[in-house]
């Protein structure tokens, strides 16, 4: 029965369609943000997964949706982690995901490069951004067609909801406003499903 089911979502795709896995062993979703005005600071989420339905006959045409773990926040200093998963920063009790979903993708000016404009969640909340993708060609790799892409954007944690900040005796802030986030992805392409004989 699952078979069917699975046969029946591939063909209700577009013929051109194919679909791609984010490998979650292989993807890292990563941010960077000023400390005390002078530094960044750097931390990653250890669970990253997501499905892009691509069109093969134009890409433009292609759709994607990832979803990023925020209880899995690192930045390698234990209490600071603490603190980005409380209520002060991303709540993961009452928000534990961040989901990015198109809606709308137009090519890049370079090759292999695509604008992928769409709505990105954070702390319950909202907002239209756009991702800078650059991709690698299919490649067959341990039987897999697989593929790798890089996509950078740039945010006001402000805009989120992510207000926590504290003064600095020499003027200015603990914590910068602007994030910068990067996903590094290995997407496996996923076999059309053969029915039951």
């Amino acid at each position: 029965m699952r078979t069917l089911v699975a046969l029946a979502a591939f063909v209700a795709l577009p013929a051109a369609a194919s679909t791609w896995e984010l490998d979650p062993n292989h993807t890292e979703s990563s941010f960077v943000v000023k400390h005390l005005m002078v530094s960044n600071v750097r931390g990653q989420f250890g669970k990253t997964t997501g499905t892009i339905i691509r069109d093969d006959k134009d890409v433009t045409k292609s759709t994607a949706e990832v979803t990023i773990d925020a209880t899995t926040v690192d930045t390698r200093v234990a209490k600071r982690d603490a603190h980005l998963k409380s209520a002060d920063f991303f709540d993961v009790e009452k928000f534990p995901t961040i989901t990015f979903k198109t809606t709308k993708i137009t090519k890049g000016a370079a090759p292999n490069t695509l604008k992928a404009e769409g709505n990105l969640t954070i702390h319950g909340v909202t907002k239209p951004v756009v991702l800078d993708v650059q991709y690698t060609p299919d490649t067959i790799a341990g039987g897999k067609t697989v593929q790798g892409l890089t996509a950078t954007t740039k945010i006001n944690r402000k805009d989120f909801g992510l207000n926590w900040n504290q003064a600095i005796e020499a003027g200015g802030v603990l914590v910068g406003d602007d994030v910068q986030i990067t996903i590094e992805a290995e997407l496996h392409k996923k076999d059309a499903p053969t029915a039951a004989k």
